[in-house]
């Protein structure tokens, strides 16, 4: 049997990836190691700790338990136990395995021998992933995420029938090796998390996560892919609902003015409210990148906050021109129905900007929905653009907010 401590072993692994890849470290020391009972064939985690079968670390060359640690802290981090919503379990796990696996052997790191990768994922979120897979896709996790709280019954007759036929009788473990006895002695299978616990480890999750890049960055030893990833995970966290509503509340508020009365109304300055009608400009990226049930969602949304802040809508559509039929005008009470936009050019921005400069008052607030992806004009102009992006493209200038 290989005298080899599993737990020195995976100390040692972390103690490298501090020194080597700071960020993945400090996620690694706030993520407790505990062995796991005869349900664990690999590794595992729940959000709260990392699992791991004794033999199956014993197993792995130290740069792989490297990997392996470093990808259930990748987890949770990407805060995955909190993201899957509406998406099936399974599909899901495999997307966010291979999301992750991708930037582990991007930073050059060696993956265990049972872990899902395809390099044509890489730098790819776990659900710019998702859509891309089988609806039920014949790879599995190398790793269990227990942190779901919609186990599937085959999971758990699977886990049963193992721990019967396996290492109730001592034979192997199909994964790892080892018996019975020193698996018997480990932690059992944690609950799944509540709604609640995962909101709260999703936001601890996020500060220590920004908390580690910072320090990985001030060091020098954070690759950019893994800092646009990142980057790209905290612009995506709060929904772009949330931020479109602050935008245009922002924009139709209502406020006090002081200027100075009339002489028939005396000589005091008093406040009074100011409340004006918004003029709102709407472009859409008609150049492919924006999919039909996205702009519908968007004007769903648009059209829920238009009428509460008052705003007069125009609707612009452009892929390397203006759409032909353009512009569409909406008052406040009217809901804004989409014509055809047929496009498919390219993606140039500088025609809706010309055609605002060449109005006789500007908008009160522009609202670009787009990919980013296409050529901007040279300066900003005068009045606010909020950019709803789908995709990471950066912007020069304006607000930015993440289609997530």
């Amino acid at each position: 049997m290989n005298a080899v401590d599993p737990a020195q072993r995976l100390s040692a692994a972390a103690t490298r990836l501090v020194l080597d890849r700071p960020f993945l470290g400090a996620l690694v020391l706030r993520l407790p190691t505990r062995a796991a009972g005869p349900w664990c064939k690999t590794v595992a985690t729940d959000a709260r700790a990392f699992y791991y079968n004794p033999d199956y670390i014993r197993d792995l060359a130290i740069d792989q338990v490297e990997a392996a640690l470093a990808h259930e802290a990748l987890h949770l981090a990407l805060s995955h136990f909190s993201r899957r919503q509406h998406r099936d379990r399974h599909r899901w796990d495999v997307a966010c395995d291979f999301a992750i696996n991708a930037l582990l052997v991007a930073e050059g790191m060696t993956l265990p021998p049972d872990a899902i990768h395809m390099p044509e994922f890489a730098g790819m979120s776990a659900e710019e992933i998702y859509p891309l897979l089988d609806e039920n896709p014949e790879q599995e996790p190398h790793d269990q995420h227990l942190y779901d709280s919609n186990r599937d019954d085959d999971d758990a007759r699977h886990d049963e029938s193992e721990g019967q036929d396996g290492e109730a009788q001592g034979g192997p473990s199909p994964r790892g090796g080892g018996n019975a006895s020193n698996a018997d002695e480990g932690d059992p299978m944690p609950p799944p998390l509540s709604m609640e616990e995962k909101e709260i480890l999703s936001a601890q999750w996020q500060q220590r996560t920004a908390g580690a890049a910072q320090q990985a960055l001030q060091s020098g030893k954070l690759s950019q892919q893994m800092a646009r990833h990142i980057d790209h995970l905290m612009k995506s966290q709060v929904p772009w609902r949330a931020l479109l509503a602050r935008f245009m509340s922002f924009s139709g508020r209502e406020d006090f003015n002081y200027h100075r009365p009339s002489r028939r109304e005396g000589e005091a300055i008093l406040p009074s409210l100011r409340s004006a009608q918004v003029a709102l400009v709407i472009a859409i990226d008609t150049s492919g990148s924006i999919t039909d049930k996205e702009m519908r969602d968007f004007f769903a949304e648009v059209n829920a906050l238009k009428g509460q802040v008052r705003a007069r809508a125009i609707v612009l559509a452009c892929d390397d021109t203006l759409h032909v039929d353009a512009p569409w005008v909406f008052e406040p009470w009217e809901p804004i129905e989409l014509p055809d936009l047929a496009g498919g050019g390219g993606t140039r921005f500088v025609p809706v900007f010309n055609w605002l400069d060449g109005r006789d008052a500007a908008p009160d607030a522009l609202i670009y929905f787009t990919d980013a992806d296409g050529e901007f004009p040279n300066c900003a102009p005068s009045y606010p653009v909020v950019w709803l992006v789908k995709g990471r493209q950066p912007v020069p200038f304006g607000e930015r907010i993440q289609l997530n």
